[in-house]
């Protein structure tokens, strides 16, 4: 436990406080605070390490990107007491900083607009294969309504897609994708739709790292396909989810097309529902419903498997 006379002695610095102040809108790589504050990166460093040993910073990397955030000494109740001291002096850094961030997040949504482009023909090809997402997006939110969503989870994130539909309805929001790239380009969308709250972290599928029963909706969305083994990956998936959750899974019917293996890296052609049932039961979940979207070269299928709400006692009695 950090003393309240630490945390005071770390904010005593007029610059620590506009860290915080920044950390409290936004996740930022430490060239980023030095170029909202106008400051050298080094200098930043020295600011962030010492906002570090107190809990008031936590970093997490992204690729060769480290980003910082709030920590677990950031309370409410400190926020509190430092938006009490407000002045006119602060108020100024606090303009003058809120401007400059906003050219950070003009930095990033031109730099995902950028690879978007560079790849949207790849991803166009794919969409032409199948039933509009429109249509796709309308029956995940039907399969999703008899329920809160809760804490939400979405593997593979990508663009932030899901994020973006199912996000403003849940309690808090949680993407994870192996991509840097992608995650910074579901940052800048998040920014774009006024999301805040959404939690964007690199990870793997295989390996997820949140703690067990975290979650009550995981979604995997076209993501399975990519998975040299998806019976793990669904496994791991179940892992996330507590009891009276749920894991919603799209992706391709059993399908033929062999050249997608080469030109778009797809490890598996498509699933099919027994297949997919056996893998929920292994996991520890419920088959729950199944929807098919035919329309298109691919169908897309929707699958949905529940944790029991008492799944903890029956196996705590086993």
């Amino acid at each position: 436990m950090v003393s309240p006379l630490a945390l005071f002695r770390a904010l005593a610095d007029p610059t620590r406080l506009r860290i915080v102040a920044l950390l409290r809108r936004m996740e930022l790589s430490v060239g980023e605070l030095a170029q909202v504050l106008g400051q050298s990166q080094p200098r930043v460093s020295r600011h962030v390490r010492i906002l570090t040993d107190v809990g008031l910073c936590g970093r997490r990397r992204e690729g060769s990107w480290v980003f910082l955030r709030l920590g677990p000494s950031a309370s409410p109740a400190l926020f509190t007491a430092i938006d009490g001291w407000r002045d006119s002096a602060a108020e100024k850094w606090e303009l003058a900083d809120a401007a400059r961030l906003e050219a950070v997040r003009a930095d990033r949504a031109a730099a995902a607009e950028a690879y978007f482009n560079a790849h949207a023909a790849d991803w166009d090809a794919i969409r032409s294969l199948h039933v509009a997402e429109e249509q796709v997006e309308a029956a995940i939110a039907h399969l999703l309504a008899n329920h809160p969503i809760g804490r939400l989870v979405d593997i593979g994130t990508g663009t932030g897609r899901m994020l973006e539909l199912l996000g403003s309805d849940a309690d808090s929001a949680i993407g994870i994708d192996r991509s840097p790239e992608m995650l910074r380009f579901a940052r800048a969308r998040m920014a774009a739709a006024g999301i805040a709250g959404a939690d964007l972290r690199q990870g793997d599928m295989y390996a997820l790292p949140l703690d067990g029963e975290s979650a009550d909706t995981v979604v995997l969305h076209l993501v399975l396909h990519y998975a040299e083994a998806p019976a793990a990956a669904v496994r791991e998936a179940a892992r996330l989810i507590a009891p009276g959750g749920r894991l919603l899974i799209v992706d391709f019917a059993a399908h033929e097309r062999e050249e997608l293996r080469e030109r778009e890296g797809h490890a598996r052609l498509g699933f099919d529902d027994e297949q997919m049932a056996g893998w929920f039961v292994a996991a520890g979940l419920d088959p729950a419903a199944t929807e098919t979207l035919a329309g298109g070269e691919l169908t897309v299928k929707i699958w949905l498997g529940l944790r029991r709400a008492d799944d903890r006692r029956l196996r705590a009695a086993a």
